[in-house]
């Protein structure tokens, strides 16, 4: 899903992301900037939290370019 501010391109000013989904952010053109922000609700716990480890390139080869890219 493209966030942005450009709704007429289908953009969205922002988006849910379901319990128990792996979730990134980058921008599409070099010289662009994004505030990436992550608001949590009633329910959650820090002890549920889990910070994406290069370790799932192990688990997901195929996808080890984007996650390469997004994993610190």
């Amino acid at each position: 899903q493209d966030v942005g501010n450009r709704i007429d391109k289908g953009e969205v000013l922002q988006c849910l992301v379901p319990a128990n989904t792996w979730f990134a952010s980058e921008v599409k053109e070099n010289r662009s900037f994004a505030l990436v922000g992550c608001t949590v609700s009633f329910g959650f716990d820090f002890n549920d939290f889990e910070m994406a480890d290069k370790l799932l390139i192990n688990e997901f080869p195929d996808h080890e370019e984007v996650l390469s890219r997004l994993i610190r």
